[in-house]
């Protein structure tokens, strides 16, 4: 199994004791996501000094505020590092009001055109107000108006079915987190169970989103897997062939 998206310098373990239990546990491959130029330069450390290690580097939307040229260039930069993958996590986050929405759109369409630029995949948050779809409804917009050719992963994809078909649509990558497994995401699952084959992922966002059997404490790589199980169960196929489908997915977007 791999992760396609985790915080590796957020979780509380050393990443040498993280990589080590996502080895043990059969994870082969950690994406590990930058949220800004104060923790990019280490996730690409982090690539470059291990093997099971890649990279992805941009600006998260809640940290959007103050996005200018020169954040883009240093980001853009930062792609031609070895283990550099993708770019973001960007895109759009209107449940907190940590940054300016107009800020965040900036940085959301810079990030698309180093995606452009770079041939990297692009790595998509989005999060409504509860009971709106705001941002899912303005940011697939965006995409489908300016990320024509770019391999799309709509990262911890928390949406409904509705929007699960329309990323189909584009050819859009879906991935799912912890969340997936809780008791109240009968809609989430819905989702889950419609994506293409040949389009779901599956991730952590560590140290988020623990999934429901370790619900409530601190999440890591190897957690995945139990994720993975009850994706499994939901699309209604083996584990293993789970399994080797994300495997799949993720080495042919992520070219590792």
């Amino acid at each position: 199994m791999v992760d396609t998206h985790a915080h590796l310098a957020l979780c509380e373990p050393s990443e040498d004791e993280l990589i080590g239990s996502a080895r043990e546990a059969g994870v082969s491959r950690i994406l590990t996501v930058g949220l800004g130029e104060d923790s990019n330069p280490g996730a690409v450390a982090s690539a470059r000094t291990s093997e099971e290690v890649f990279a992805s580097v941009g600006r998260h939307p809640n940290s959007a505020n103050g996005f200018d040229d020169a954040a883009a260039a240093a980001i853009e930069e930062l792609c031609s590092e070895p283990g550099v993958v993708a770019v973001g996590e960007t895109g759009l986050d209107f449940y907190r009001d940590r940054s300016d929405p107009d800020d965040q759109r900036r940085a959301f369409t810079a990030q698309i055109a180093i995606a452009n630029r770079t041939g990297k995949a692009l790595v998509v948050h989005l999060r409504d107000r509860e009971g709106t779809e705001d941002a899912v409804s303005e940011a697939f917009g965006t995409l489908e108006r300016e990320a024509d050719g770019i391999d799309v992963i709509l990262h911890c994809f928390s949406a409904g079915p509705r929007w699960a078909e329309r990323a189909a649509e584009r050819g859009w990558y879906c991935s799912f987190a912890g969340n997936l497994t809780y008791p109240k995401s009968e809609p989430l699952r819905e989702a889950a169970a419609i994506v293409p084959e040949d389009r779901v992922l599956v991730e952590t966002d560590s140290p988020f989103l623990s999934p429901q059997p370790v619900r409530g404490k601190p999440n890591q790589p190897a957690n995945v897997v139990a994720t993975a199980e009850r994706l499994a169960e939901v699309r209604g196929v083996p584990y293993g062939e789970l399994e080797g489908t994300v495997e799949e997915n993720a080495a042919r977007v992520f070219g590792w």
